[in-house]
Formats: C-alpha cells, structure tokens, sequence
C-alpha cells in the first residue's frame, strides 16, 4: 500500500534531481504536465504569491486532471472576470508548510487513517489512504490521487494529482 506512494516519490526525485534550484512556479512551467497549472497561475496572478519563499506543498492537478473538468470550466475560469474563482479554486490546492511522502503517510496513519489540512483558500482537504496510495479528498468528497511525488523546490514541494479537487 505504501509501496506504490514511495514508489512514485522515489522516482520523482530521480526525474527532478535537479529541480531545487527552481521554484514552484518554476518547476510547473518547466514541466509539459503542469502547462495547464502554469497557465491557470499566470491567469490568477499567482506567480509572485507562489514564487514566495514559502514553504508550500502542492497538490498541483496535472494536464490530464484538469482535462476532467466539465467541457468549458477551464476557459470560463481563465477569463479576467472570473479571477477570484480561478484564486479561490488554485489556493485550495496549496498548504503552508513542506510536507514530505514520508511525512504525509505518517500523519496519515497516526491521526486513524486520515489526516486534514487547512489550504491557503481557507478550506479543508482530507489527506487518505486507499489501495496503497495518498488520496486528496476535497469538501464535496471528490478525489484526486497522488500521482508523482515529492517534487523539492527551492520554495517547496510539489505532489502531482490526477484530478482537480474544489472548495465548498
């Protein structure tokens, strides 16, 4: 069950060794899976916000996990207009604080199987255990998997998810 969360963060900090020196939005715009994530920040005039010193740990939806979202949702959400939303929406996505693979599944397993985290938008996500992976579960209970982790920044840390997950 751990395995396969271990698995992927060892292989994440193989593929972005060399990542450190970069900062989160860095890291996103330097990566072909996170150009959508690189593009929803420039749109909600994050970049400075997230290229702060931090610490972060980000749960940043991939391409393919914002390719879930209701046909439309995305260009909606990227219009100047609809800025706030596109704020509250990336912000539920970052915690304060460098939390680590090892650190997650510890917290997990010492708070009974669960462990939640207050996001910079305000909101709650509900960090789970299932079937040997680390889940992020929103306040309407979707959720998104860790699919890479453990990618260092020199701000923070970035844990690939496979879905977007929403505030309430």
């Amino acid at each position: 069950m751990l395995f396969n969360f271990l698995k992927y963060s060892i292989l994440s900090l193989v593929l972005t060794s060399n990542v450190n020196d970069m900062n989160i939005v860095e890291t996103a715009v330097s990566n072909d899976n996170f150009s959508t994530l690189a593009a929803a920040v420039q749109a909600g005039e994050l970049v400075d916000a997230l290229s702060s010193e931090g610490p972060f740990t980000v749960f940043a939806p991939t391409n393919d996990g914002f390719n879930k979202l209701p046909e439309g949702t995305l260009g909606t959400l990227l219009k100047p207009e609809n800025k706030s939303t596109l704020q509250s929406i990336l912000k539920y996505h970052v915690v304060a604080g460098q939390f680590m693979a090892g650190d997650v599944v510890k917290a997990i397993n010492d708070n009974g199987g669960q462990f939640t985290v207050e996001t910079l938008q305000g909101n709650e996500l509900t960090l789970k255990l299932w079937e040997g992976n680390v889940y992020v579960k929103d306040a309407k209970g979707n959720k998104a998997k860790v699919v890479i982790a453990d990618v260092q920044t020199s701000n923070g840390v970035i844990h690939a998810i496979d879905n977007v997950v929403l505030p309430e």
